[in-house]
């Protein structure tokens, strides 16, 4: 492996700073999303509550990303993360409080996880677009990987030291551990020394409406992003709820408890992970749309193999396949959209992206706790999976026609970066 040119993004100060921030708080970010996730499953013992709670953290993405992605292109993106990353330490810490003094019901978490929703239909297309200033735009697809590896790798440990904290001590620490983790974030972001990243080209003076309309424009007519977008809305609205439907499989199918569900989301961690770095490695963005269609299809198979597993160490090694393949796509999609949209659109079309990746999971959450209610969570997967080799198969019979498009955009945007700057 050429650790060089898969760590080169480190070069940069800023990057560095805000890395190692986000893998500590990362970390705790997963431990709370597994203590919550059996939190909600214990106190209820109902997969469509488990979707209910999974639709109230993330419809808020879906109705709010448009507005947080033009705050982002507004305002000064690195004010705006620490004031977002400090409202997600208060609710983890609230939730820690109600959880540990044993008052926490079904709806505390589920108010909760509304309030972290709004908060992250700001935090999320904010960050997206903070990548470009932090590094330069050579660097952009390897800080995009390295991203989604430090992701995946806190996707690793979190869950499995979530797993082994539940069942030693209960959900509430790992409440606690997550709001504390959360300093590390905030400081790294502190210590950064950024030019204020206001896009001049966008003026202020425009209308709200004006401004959001912009971003979906450039979406709607420019047809590489409308494919990459569609693709992505039909994986995370179909494939992406096996997630939510983990503490069922762990429970009831596998009978492998909260160890076990910690194993499982670890595993697909870990295949996330492999998949990030098989990106950073890449130094081009050519062949990157086979790698989506390729990424979607196995995905889909990996779902459908996983929904009829019955045994742990099975569904452990399917879901390291799943997640190899879940992050080849998203992981491709993202470096290819952010290479092809103009700076001062990034927000907003980020914000987009992150609707339609964290968006739609809501909906398929809530669809798939309600067909597990009734037809079993196995079936309700495979369905899930077969919907996304559809999708990839289609997308794949449309990139031919989409690659002259795709090369238009990037080298306008390349011609755009090497642009001098105006005094």
């Amino acid at each position: 492996m050429d650790a060089p040119a898969l760590l080169r993004s480190l070069r940069h100060r800023n990057y560095r700073l805000f890395f190692t921030g986000q893998l500590i708080s990362l970390i705790g970010t997963w431990m709370d999303t597994v203590a919550e996730a059996w939190l909600v499953y214990r106190l209820s013992h109902s997969p469509l509550l488990l979707g209910v709670a999974a639709f109230a953290s993330q419809i808020p993405v879906f109705l709010l990303a448009p507005i947080g992605g033009l705050i982002a292109d507004r305002y000064d993106r690195r004010k705006i993360l620490i004031w977002t990353q400090a409202l997600s330490m208060v609710q983890a810490m609230a939730l820690a409080i109600l959880t540990l003094t044993h008052v926490v019901t079904i709806w505390h978490v589920i108010l909760l996880a509304a309030g972290l929703g709004i908060v992250n239909a700001i935090d999320m297309p904010t960050r997206q677009a903070f990548v470009v200033d932090m590094v330069s735009r050579e660097d952009l697809m390897n800080a995009i990987a390295l991203n989604s590896s430090m992701f995946n790798g806190a996707r690793v440990i979190g869950p499995a030291v979530a797993g082994l904290v539940v069942a030693a001590i209960g959900e509430g620490w790992c409440f606690f551990a997550n709001s504390v983790s959360y300093l590390a974030v905030i400081a790294g972001l502190w210590m950064m020394t950024t030019a204020r990243s206001v896009n001049p080209s966008s003026p202020q003076v425009a209308s709200v409406w004006s401004q959001i309309k912009e971003g979906f424009g450039f979406v709607m007519h420019e047809k590489p992003v409308r494919a990459l977008l569609s693709l992505l809305a039909v994986v995370s609205l179909f494939g992406m709820s096996y997630s939510v439907l983990m503490p069922v499989f762990a429970d009831q199918i596998l009978h492998a408890g909260p160890r076990g569900l910690g194993l499982l989301m670890g595993s697909a961690g870990i295949g996330a992970l492999c998949g990030a770095i098989s990106l950073a490695l890449k130094r081009e963005v050519k062949g990157l749309g086979r790698w989506i269609m390729l990424g979607a299809s196995g995905f889909g198979v990996a779902l459908i193999v996983f929904g009829q597993s019955r045994m742990t160490w099975l569904s452990c090694l399917v879901l390291l396949g799943a997640g190899y393949a879940m992050m080849v796509q998203m992981s491709s999609s993202n470096t290819l959209i952010q290479s092809m949209v103009p700076n001062r659109l990034r927000g907003r079309v980020m914000a987009l992206y992150t609707a339609t990746f964290m968006g739609m999971a809501p909906v398929g959450a809530l669809v798939s706790g309600t067909l597990a209610q009734h037809i079993g969570a196995p079936y309700t997967v495979a369905i899930g999976g077969g919907a996304c080799i559809v999708a990839g198969a289609l997308f794949g019979m449309v990139l031919p026609s989409l690659r002259p498009h795709a090369r238009r955009l990037i080298v306008a945007q390349q011609a755009e970066a090497a642009a001098p700057t105006q005094p």
